[in-house]
């Protein structure tokens, strides 16, 4: 049960986070997503951060801060840290591979949800 406390504060935190921080770029955003990409960039940053820190303090840290609140903030940190990862252990092919695939992947995936939903992209 204090494991699932621990996401669920972080996340929490994070997500408030995500939504503050998106909507200070809203207004300056023009037709780039802006926003979403400043939380996706600093979250990746606070991902390599707080994984140095957490591996210190254990593992209660590391939900609270890397489960919790980074996945709160952005799942896109994890994308990055596994990216590095890989990168890191030499597997230039997966990486590269995952960097693509996920972006790929992701983008039919949300066509597909919203062809499925019934409602047309334009709306």
């Amino acid at each position: 049960m204090k494991q699932i406390l621990l996401i669920a504060a972080g996340g929490g935190l994070g997500a408030v986070a995500r939504w503050w921080l998106a909507g200070c770029f809203t207004a300056a955003r023009g037709s780039f997503p802006l926003g979403i990409f400043m939380v996706n960039i600093s979250g990746c940053f606070l991902f390599g951060l707080l994984h140095g820190i957490c591996q210190a303090r254990g593992e209660d840290w590391k939900l609270a801060l890397l489960t919790g609140l980074l996945g709160g903030y952005t799942t896109f940190s994890t994308f990055g840290w596994d990216t590095f990862d890989l990168i890191r252990q030499d597997r230039i092919a997966l990486a590269a591979a995952n960097a693509v695939l996920s972006v790929v992947a992701g983008v039919l995936a949300v066509w597909a949800g919203v062809a499925l939903s019934g409602r047309g992209a334009g709306e």
